[in-house]
């Protein structure tokens, strides 16, 4: 029996993916759920289970081709023999009327789109979100509430931006090629370009990049999305930065007389990031600006603390996100850290554990950072960057003394944030590691 597998929907507002890595090959044995297939769409990456144990018969979507929600892109026999063997073939075609659909997606990478291409230059008028076509047929605009917010911040009308994806729905990858005024979106490269696309957005000649001996690398699917997500935040936040340095002697100390308990206890480890998630929750509830989103003129300030954790991949980085972390105590907190980058690592996460994030954390002093400058996490007002802990002389009462010391960065948008609120926050952190009074146990 052949059993169809589609391109799944990785949320209401996705109607797109591009598959950027087939794990099986025609004529492979696979069991059911089984990872069979990697794809990207607007929101996340993800690692696609095979809805059926059996032969891969047929491959019809190749790597790098991008189609809609409900087309079959591969075919699994499903009696175990595979009397036809065919290789990728040209895009496929919607099929819905017969597609099994593929069961949930088991991993999650991070949020962007694909590169830009060619679109006409951003007009200045700002359409209401679902305003008709002009000069159509009178159809409603597709698009999703990130393309229409990327809209409204960078006056972009959305009745005179082509939509290249299902239906003929705008695209992030659409609008941000509308936003370059002519580095707009074209059909789906057959092959990577050979520049990669932070490049070209930068306007750098290609003289000044090709020279000497070189080897061209193109960016992965992720790290394109990166690239990307990092040079819209620095088109939209005017960024400005705080430096704080912290006394974290007590913290260090609790943690090496409390580590054996808490994990014998607890059965997870006990790092020192659940200790800067609760001192930024408790700055967040006294400082509430720094908890807020940006909405063309108006200020969003969210009730709830949901803290994105930067976790360093192997093959990029991506942003989990604790929900309400304001209701959690620190034995929460530290489970919540901990499984999410364990399952970040694993490609275990799902799509709603890397949205919604109101304010995130950064932390390049575990890997011996003095310090760090990182760029906000669209849409947050602000990230926090944790530099390295260690042994400093400091001056004390007059005197020299050893203290385990911090420094502390804040990247905030100067939208929302002032510097006056900045460094009250960032004071307000200080003064929790410093005079800590939380149990932990």
């Amino acid at each position: 029996m052949a059993v169809d597998v589609i391109m799944p929907q990785m949320g209401e507002s996705i109607f797109e993916g591009t598959i950027t890595k087939w794990l099986k090959k025609p004529g492979d044995k696979i069991e059911r759920d089984e990872p069979l297939f990697e794809i990207s769409t607007d929101k996340v990456d993800a690692e696609i289970p095979a809805p059926a144990a059996g032969v891969l018969k047929e491959i019809k979507v190749t790597e790098g081709q991008t189609v809609p929600i409900q087309t079959v892109v591969a075919v699994i026999d499903a009696a175990g023999t595979a009397a036809t063997v065919t290789a990728p073939a040209a895009p496929a075609k919607p099929e819905a009327a017969k597609a099994v659909a593929a069961p949930v997606p088991t991993a999650v990478k991070t949020e962007a789109t694909k590169p830009a291409g060619t679109a006409p230059p951003p007009p200045k008028a700002v359409p209401p979100a679902e305003a008709p076509r002009t000069g159509g047929n009178g159809d409603k605009i597709r698009s999703s509430p990130l393309v229409r917010r990327i809209a409204r911040e960078n006056q972009i009308d959305l009745r005179q931006v082509s939509g290249t994806g299902a239906g003929g729905r705008i695209s992030k990858r659409d609008i941000l090629g509308a936003v370059e005024g002519g580095a707009g979106p074209s059909a789906a490269p057959s092959a990577p370009a050979p520049v990669p696309s932070a490049a070209r957005e930068l306007g750098v000649p290609r003289e000044k990049i090709y020279f000497g001996q070189y080897e061209v690398q193109p960016m992965s699917a992720m790290r394109q999305r990166i690239a990307e997500h990092m040079v819209l935040s620095k088109r939209t936040s005017p960024h400005v930065y705080s430096v704080e340095e912290a006394n974290v002697s007590a913290v260090v100390a609790l943690r090496a007389k409390s580590k054996e308990r808490f994990e014998k206890e607890s059965g997870t480890k006990l790092t020192f990031m659940p200790f800067f998630i609760r001192a930024a929750v408790e700055a967040l509830r006294a400082f509430p600006t720094v908890n807020a989103s940006v909405d063309g003129t108006n200020i969003v300030l969210h009730k709830e603390c949901n803290i994105g954790v930067a976790v360093a991949l192997d093959w990029g980085l991506i942003v989990p996100v604790i929900k309400n972390a304001e209701e959690k105590n620190f034995y929460g907190l530290a489970r919540s850290v901990n499984d999410l980058a364990e399952r970040a690592r694993s490609k275990k996460l799902k799509p709603e554990e890397v949205a919604d994030s109101t304010f995130s954390i950064t932390n390049p002093g575990v890997f011996g950072g003095l310090m760090g400058l990182p760029v906000i996490n669209q849409p947050n007002a602000a990230i926090l960057g944790l530099g390295t802990i260690e042994k400093r002389p400091v001056v004390i009462d007059d005197a020299i003394g050893i203290r385990s010391m911090v420094y502390l960065t804040l990247s905030y948008d100067h939208r929302v944030v002032d510097g006056a609120i900045a460094h009250q926050f960032m004071g307000h952190i200080k003064h929790t590691l410093e005079n800590w009074t939380e149990p932990i146990l």
